[in-house]
């Protein structure tokens, strides 16, 4: 698992963690607000109409109405991106990485109009009855390009494991043996068969439920991260203070957390803001090409609404619960991920000054690091190391307490033999206080609300819908990827294994499963990214068209009155 892990990491430092990819995916975003004179400002109220039905005509082409396709992609998007993810970009930049979030979101709601407009616009009727859309018919259809949509299908369902199945079902099993001690495999056993019953209704069934799931659980999340910051109210004013004083410069070392420089803080919130609300992968225009519309950029309005819901609202929320409540820069016992852990030469403690800046270097991968990895012996004595000369890190931060156990609970004694930074002995279980990050710090936020100790179980209760649903919809996207590329008899081999991979997946590690969503993220996006970017005056003279189009019809309609 570590040596695919590594390789995986390594693919990412090409792609979402290469510095080039934050300013393509907030360039492109910058260059169609300008371009487009700031739509999602000034279409924003218009946006609400058209998903209340206000503008809908009879008899219009598709599967779903407006807010069903609203609500199925925002179940895509609404899922483990919402609480681990931000939690993540947190833990891994500090509160920098939430304004970033911001900005990817803000910007990201012009760059899902556009992408959701062209692919609806060129979305084509399948041989089931059903429609079919995505990025890949625009490249195909509209740039014969077909050799890049064939590319982005292929990504599509590599994603749909990478992004929406794997991730999803890894955090909820996780939480829910955190919680209420429930065994992963039966929890991803479980609701694999949920999944499956639901994604064999095809669109019909799957927008049934995702239009019931999503009211519920946005309802449900946004009290209970309420009875949180209201509960710390007083430090809602310091945590915005150092979202922003921090954006430009990077995160400063507080508590148990050593700092971020200002490139990773930034490179993590941009990436973390593609996972939560995947404006620019191409994911939810496959979810609108369903909806009754008529006019492409009817459903385009709709889309603009997701980035926001999904990361302005409930990303904010979430990251004022972790930061309001303290915990994020706190240590906490738990058992450590051998893919979380480094052991580093020379003694070091994050209450010295001197001390913590090396680290800071060391985390951060500057050029002034002086630490190395520490290959050598540790000696245990009864679960505690008596040795010196090196440094437990265990999620970026100092491990304190640490005690090492074998077979199941007895203590360990003896010699372990550490490589490159690494614990050779497969069956050691360490267990102390660190950091915490993803879904595990979330929770533990929630515990500091009115609720007090309670209130860590919305986390797993979220999760279980926020996932569940993301699950859904993305079974959707692959599929369609699917009948693009084979047609409709590759469909339910793809379900059969998309149910499969999903109840591996709920006892498989959870880093390696967040880093194989980093690089399927990317795989997607950037052929995108291109596709759009090619598309510009297409777009701005099919949004003159449908304004021109309103106001004749308004008109015509008033005169009638």
């Amino acid at each position: 698992m570590e040596a695919i892990n590594n390789f995986l990491l390594l693919l990412d430092s090409y792609l979402g963690s290469a510095a080039y990819f934050p300013y393509i995916l907030l360039g492109v975003g910058l260059f169609f607000t300008l371009y487009l004179g700031f739509p999602q400002i000034r279409f924003f109220s218009h946006a609400w109409k058209v998903v209340t039905g206000k503008f809908t005509k009879k008899g219009a082409q598709g599967d779903t109405s407006h807010f069903q396709a609203l609500s199925t992609a925002l179940s895509g998007t609404v899922g483990t991106g919402n609480i681990g993810g931000v939690a993540l970009a947190i833990f891994l930049g500090g509160p920098a990485a939430l304004f970033w979030m911001w900005i990817t979101a803000f910007l990201g709601m012009t760059t899902k109009f556009v992408e959701v407009t062209l692919s609806h616009k060129y979305r084509v009727q399948t041989e089931d009855g059903t429609m079919a859309g995505g990025p890949m018919y625009y490249m195909d259809r509209r740039l014969n390009m077909k050799w890049l949509a064939v590319i982005f299908a292929i990504a599509t369902i590599i994603s749909s494991f990478g992004t929406g199945n794997m991730p999803q079902i890894n955090n909820i099993a996780q939480s829910m043996e955190m919680s209420f001690g429930f065994e992963p495999m039966v929890v991803g056993g479980v609701l694999s068969i949920l999944l499956a019953l639901v994604i064999i209704g095809g669109i019909t069934r799957i927008a049934a439920v995702t239009s019931k799931i999503v009211p519920i659980m946005g309802v449900l999340y946004v009290l209970g991260s309420l009875s949180v910051i209201l509960y710390n109210l007083d430090q809602i004013g310091p945590s915005f203070a150092a979202i922003f004083t921090d954006a430009f410069t990077g995160s400063a070392a507080t508590g148990g957390f050593l700092g971020a420089t200002f490139a990773y803080a930034f490179n993590r919130g941009v990436n973390r803001g593609l996972f939560s609300n995947e404006a620019g992968q191409g994911s939810a225009p496959i979810a609108h090409a369903s909806a009754r519309a008529d006019e492409p950029v009817s459903e385009g309005m709709v889309s603009i609404l997701e980035p926001f819901i999904d990361t302005i609202i409930i990303c904010t929320l979430t990251g004022l619960v972790i930061l309001s409540s303290g915990v994020w820069s706190q240590k906490h016992e738990n058992t450590f991920s051998r893919t979380d852990l480094e052991i580093v030469a020379g003694n070091y403690s994050d209450a010295n000054e001197v001390d913590r800046e090396a680290l800071y270097h060391y985390l951060n991968g500057t050029e002034q690091n002086t630490i190395e990895k520490f290959t050598g012996s540790i000696t245990v004595r009864d679960g505690k190391a008596v040795s010196n000369g090196y440094t437990l890190l265990h999620a970026r931060s100092v491990a304190e307490n640490v005690r090492f156990i074998v077979a199941g609970e007895d203590p360990y004694t003896g010699v372990l033999r550490i490589e490159n930074g690494q614990l050779k002995k497969e069956d050691i279980v360490i267990v102390g206080d660190s950091l915490l990050h993803s879904a595990a710090l979330t929770a533990k936020a929630f515990s500091m609300g009115f609720l007090g100790q309670p209130g860590e179980y919305i986390i797993p209760i979220s999760l279980l819908l926020f996932a569940f649903s993301t699950a859904i919809a993305w079974s959707y996207y692959g599929d369609r990827a699917v009948v693009y590329l084979v047609g409709q008899r590759g469909v339910m081999p793809y379900r059969i294994i998309y149910v499969a991979g999903f109840f591996v997946a709920s006892f498989a590690d959870t880093t390696l499963v967040w880093t194989l969503s980093y690089v399927a993220i990317v795989l997607m996006t950037l052929p995108n990214l291109l596709g759009i970017v090619l598309l510009r005056r297409e777009m701005k003279d099919t949004v003159k068209a449908y304004w021109q189009d309103f106001d004749a019809e308004h008109k015509e309609k008033s005169a009638k009155d």
